[in-house]
């Protein structure tokens, strides 16, 4: 580890935290109906929507009716994906003449896209034609990442209102978060990208000759336009294989510290508008700094395990760290920022090998995927994840003091602590079930392409990685056959929405209730001591989850590389 690793990564951090406020100020406004800066040119349009629609947008929706309007909206978005990419050979702008995606390909990208995971069974250049690329796939990347903030705007309403039956109207919220913030965003960063020598392009693919006189072709197309949105929209789905490695995605440091900043920049404003909107800023200061807390001690770990390398390497003379996997332009620092920020945030984008770090390394991005995402987390997604462990930490600091708990001046009682404990079970039920039956059942041991403790961790990463709807991969794990694209699938459905229905059902409760001021006995969640709380709340709950399964692949091959054998 280096001073200026260090510099890097405490300027990164600087710059998320002052990123937090005024992005949390305009969203708050956005969400409020208030009017923005952009008002004048999108006022018509949001309109216009609206009547096309049949909307009316000063009608609110009960909890139940804005979930019920959410899963319908998706099965809207699952068909247009899932049918353009069955019919590619016979669309327009495919000038690579790709065939079309086999029915089972098909159904787990549709589902993938649709819950924000993007885990791809494919490789991008080589599969999917640029319509696909735009219609299914860029288009469902804004739809989800809208999905996923304006949930977190509905439970933020929840804690926010006082004997209220609604909170929003999901058809007004996904509009406005489409139109103010995530198109607008995305304009001047895809301008910022192609600036950077990002290709935006419906032109065919490029020959080329080589030094050696061969011919090779290079895959271009409307790259662009899809990496703004999968970085800002924690989406993470490469046009490329390669993803953010590759030089067409992310070609320089400048435009990866860019998309690392984007990855989180939302996710940290959200803790913001959490603020505002309950009357108190230093609510939401206090949530950053718990991700900020677990955040931090990630990086470090990896930092650490990725700089000091491994015994096998260092006996081969490749000192100076593990760059097995990693970008030469970005080296370690760079590559290990990005692991720890992408698997925070339910991205997935990665600009080295995961599956190429350390055991102890690697074992980071894991945890970060199986504490729920919360870690800033996927836009929305985090929030309403984090929001969820607030209120089992509010529970057990009631028990401390034996009096009812409450929070930012509602009352959390019995139904609020069963649905947060029923959407957090979620994660472990799909991830240790589906990697207890991919290691056991023939036809997922088949698709295994390393033994032992590392081809364990890597069946367990990719459940954790699909339920978590992070994407990111360890590889090694041949993931196009039936068993594992009807199982990811299924992985992927129920982490996404098994746990929005339970935290909607939160929304609607505590919409409901009544405010109550601070008294005496209230405990104070803006200090030091709820944010120690609540971290330990989440670490001790993930441990008890999590812990055999997270800790016996990756540690047990630390202890095995440590002793000089390779797994």
């Amino acid at each position: 580890m280096t001073v200026i690793g260090w510099i890097q990564i405490l300027l990164y951090c600087a710059v998320i935290v002052a990123l937090a406020k005024p992005l949390g100020w305009y969203m708050t406004r956005v969400f409020n109906g208030e009017r923005t800066v952009l008002s004048p040119v999108l006022r018509p349009v949001e309109s216009a929507i609206y009547w096309v629609g049949g909307v009316d947008e000063r009608r609110e929706q009960h909890w139940l009716t804005y979930t019920v309007a959410m899963l319908l909206f998706h099965v809207g978005g699952f068909l247009i994906i899932y049918g353009v990419m069955r019919l590619q050979a016979v669309l327009p702008f495919n000038p690579a003449g790709q065939s079309a995606v086999a029915e089972d390909l098909s159904f787990n990208t549709a589902i993938s896209f649709l819950t924000n995971t993007n885990w791809q069974n494919y490789g991008g250049e080589s599969t999917l034609s640029y319509l696909v690329q735009m219609l299914g796939l860029t288009h469902q990347n804004f739809l989800s990442a809208a999905t996923g903030i304006v949930l977190a705007i509905a439970l933020i309403r929840g804690f926010s209102r006082a004997s209220a039956r609604t909170v929003g109207n999901f058809w007004v919220d996904v509009v406005r978060c489409t139109l103010y913030v995530l198109l607008p965003l995305c304009f001047v960063y895809t301008l910022f990208l192609v600036w950077q020598g990002v290709p935006q392009t419906l032109g065919p693919y490029v020959e080329a000759t080589t030094l050696e006189g061969a011919k090779q072709t290079i895959a271009v197309g409307p790259v662009a336009s899809q990496v703004a949105i999968k970085m800002l929209g924690t989406n993470g789905g490469g046009f490329f294989n390669a993803n953010a490695a590759h030089p067409f995605e992310n070609p320089n440091a400048l435009s990866n510290f860019i998309q690392m900043l984007s990855i989180f920049a939302l996710g940290a404003g959200l803790t913001n508008v959490f603020g505002r909107m309950v009357g108190n800023q230093r609510q939401g200061w206090a949530i950053l700094a718990v991700m900020g807390v677990l955040f931090i001690a990630g990086v470090a770990i990896t930092y650490w395990a990725e700089a000091n390398g491994t015994t096998t390497l260092n006996a081969l003379g490749l000192t100076g760290g593990n760059m097995e996997g990693k970008e030469v332009r970005f080296g370690i620092v760079a590559s290990s920022l990005f692991a720890v920020v992408t698997t925070a945030a339910s991205c997935g984008a990665v600009n080295a090998m995961h599956d190429s770090f350390t055991a102890l390394g690697g074992m980071i991005p894991l945890v970060n995927i199986e504490l729920g995402e919360i870690i800033v987390g996927g836009v929305g997604a985090g929030m309403y994840g984090m929001l969820l462990f607030v209120v089992l930490t509010i529970f057990v600091a009631g028990l401390m003091v034996g009096r009812t708990p409450e929070y930012v001046g509602k009352k959390i009682e019995a139904r609020e602590v069963k649905m947060a404990m029923l959407a957090i079970l979620i994660l472990p039920l799909m991830i240790l079930g589906w990697t207890a039956v991919g290691v056991v059942l023939p036809t997922g041991v088949a698709s295994m392409a390393n033994a032992g403790p590392h081809g364990f961790t890597e069946v367990l990463y990719a459940y954790s990685s699909q339920t978590g709807n992070n994407g990111s991969a360890f590889a090694g794990l041949t993931g196009n056959t039936l068993f594992y694209n009807l199982t990811g699938a299924v992985a992927m459905f129920v982490g996404r929405f098994l746990m929005i229905v339970p935290a909607m059902a939160i929304a609607g409760s505590l919409a409901e209730k009544k405010s109550i001021p601070p008294s005496m006995g209230t405990f104070p969640t803006t200090g030091g001591l709820f944010v120690g709380l609540v971290v330990g709340v989440i670490l001790i709950i993930g441990g008890l989850t999590f812990f055999p399964a997270l800790a016996l692949g990756p540690i047990v091959e630390h202890l095995a590389m440590a002793a000089g054998t390779v797994f």
